[in-house]
């Protein structure tokens, strides 16, 4: 099966703060990856370096073929295979929902307002919001907006979705309907790289469950064996705080 992410001895850190602490870890083509951990462990940092929004200080970070950690990367393209949502939506409060969704492909992919138009309506229609197309940010609830920020990602057609605890500022209401796009998506194929918390979502559907502790890989696994008989003391204490 194809590597689509590969973290080869990833280290970064801010100041005095080591953050990333030798991290390896491989996404393949297809999987669902979710990344769990506590607070200030390293999980946003490691997808923020993967899609190049922070540097590493040593190591190589591979998507695909391209090593992103090269010095020699066009981002542009990069950032057409993998998309990213983020826990703030960060849509245009200024442009409504279709505006918001066709302004990348047309900008960047050189596509048609038709061809825009017509991807963007077949997506809409897929998380529920068609209705929406004409609708302002500020005229949505933060799970309307949330499932619109993950259709923004989609428009670009990426190969990789990075998903950074997307749920973790919504309403516990809102949360399924956010976390049943995610599922569709992943039942469709699409490779995936999720932090969350959502214990739930990551039984579900995650292929591999990586615990992150102190910046390192504590320990990953298969779903039914991970809850089942973790191994890392540190995993045993977190999972007993986060399984109720």
């Amino acid at each position: 099966m194809e590597t689509m992410i590969r973290l080869e001895n990833v280290h970064k850190t801010f100041g005095s703060l080591q953050v990333l602490n030798g991290i390896n870890m491989e996404v393949k083509k297809g999987e669902v990856v979710v990344v769990i951990g506590p607070s200030g462990c390293g999980k946003s940092t490691q997808l923020r370096c993967i899609n190049g929004l922070e540097n590493i200080d040593a190591g190589r970070i591979m998507v695909k073929d391209i090593d992103i950690t090269s010095g020699k990367v066009d981002w542009q393209v990069v950032r057409q295979k993998v998309g990213m949502v983020f826990q703030s939506y960060n849509l245009y409060p200024h442009l409504n929902v279709m505006r918001n969704l066709i302004l990348s492909p047309m900008k960047v992919q050189k596509k048609t307002k038709k061809e825009a138009t017509e991807y963007a309506e077949i997506l809409l229609d897929r998380v529920g919001l068609l209705d929406k197309r004409d609708a302002y940010p500020g005229q949505l609830s933060g799970g309307q907006q949330q499932r619109i920020a993950i259709v923004r990602a989609l428009m670009m057609q990426p190969e990789v979705m990075l998903f950074d605890e997307v749920t973790s500022a919504l309403d516990p209401e809102l949360i399924n309907e956010v976390l049943n796009v995610m599922i569709d998506l992943a039942k469709s194929g699409m490779t995936m790289m999720v932090v969350t918390h959502e214990m739930g979502f990551a039984k579900a559907v995650a292929n591999k469950i990586v615990f992150m502790s102190n910046g390192v890989v504590a320990e990953e696994g298969p779903p039914e064996e991970f809850f089942a008989n973790p191994k890392d003391e540190r995993l045993k204490s977190f999972l007993s705080k986060v399984l109720h």
